[in-house]
């Protein structure tokens, strides 16, 4: 074998790349552990203005980000994604001593069950907000239906500014739209026939005549009859004032102040 001179090439050359493989696995490691390479500055870029600067500066409190090389980006955007207002966080290197990390904020739609907040894409996130929001709620797992929903409902009662002050999807899978006033307006479930969309539709296409008479106070409009609705109001006799008699109201089974009612159309029982 000695005396084999291609093989002794081959083996020479062999043992020439072992070494310079072991050597460059040495720089990395001392690369790695080096402080001669330290992150001196993260740079925070995007949707900065949604998120206060305060919560992101807690984010990196008391971690230790290690140098240029061994910065953990997966832990650093953990970090960062845990800050309530980010919705969403990317991190990457820049020579020589940086990490730049764009966040996405979650744009808040409204308040979700009195605790936590839901954004556009209809996520629930829990953090804090003083600004107006509607109020909206569902079962677990409706949120992004609730959201959506939303968007239709305003749509709609743009027609008549009237923005939703709030929207429920009840345990029946109904939906209920509260407007500024307070007036609950219950659109019933989705049908073959009709959807929640167009029983509210229906609703803004009665709403100029039906306009002077809401100018009392009014709690409840059920909307889920075919061909009419019922009212259900505080002061009854100030609500119907010189109106034309009424016709008997076609109140759904059960209701519970049924002599705090007043049917403004004829309709058949709701299904």
């Amino acid at each position: 074998m000695w005396n084999n001179t291609r093989l002794l090439n081959l083996l020479a050359n062999l043992m020439f790349v072992v070494a310079a493989a072991i050597v460059a696995k040495l720089i990395v490691i001392a690369s790695l552990n080096s402080p001669r390479f330290p992150v001196r500055t993260v740079r925070v870029v995007g949707d900065v203005a949604q998120v206060p600067a305060d919560q992101l500066a807690d984010a990196f409190a008391g971690r230790a980000i290690g140098n240029f090389f061994a910065a953990d980006l997966a832990a650093v955007r953990e970090w960062v994604e845990g800050v309530p207002w980010v919705r969403r966080a990317a991190v990457r290197r820049v020579w020589p001593d940086r990490l730049e990390v764009t966040v996405q904020a979650h744009r808040a739609l409204g308040r979700w069950s009195d605790r936590e907040l839901i954004d556009v894409n209809g996520e629930v996130f829990a953090a804090e907000s003083r600004e107006p929001l509607p109020a909206l709620s569902g079962p677990a797992g409706s949120e992004h239906d609730v959201a959506e929903r939303y968007f239709r409902f305003r749509d709609i009662l743009a027609r008549i500014d009237q923005p939703p002050a709030g929207v429920t999807l009840t345990p029946r899978f109904a939906w209920e739209v509260r407007l500024p006033a307070g007036t609950v307006l219950a659109l019933g479930r989705d049908g073959p026939r009709e959807s929640a969309e167009d029983r509210l539709i229906r609703f803004i296409r009665l709403y100029p005549g039906l306009a002077p008479r809401l100018a009392q106070p009014v709690d409840y409009i059920d909307l889920r009859y075919p061909n009419g609705f019922a009212v259900r109001a505080p002061d009854l006799p100030a609500l119907l004032k010189d109106t034309a008699p009424l016709p008997a109201e076609p109140r759904p089974a059960g209701d519970p102040a049924p002599a705090r009612h007043a049917a403004l159309s004829g309709a058949d029982r709701p299904a």
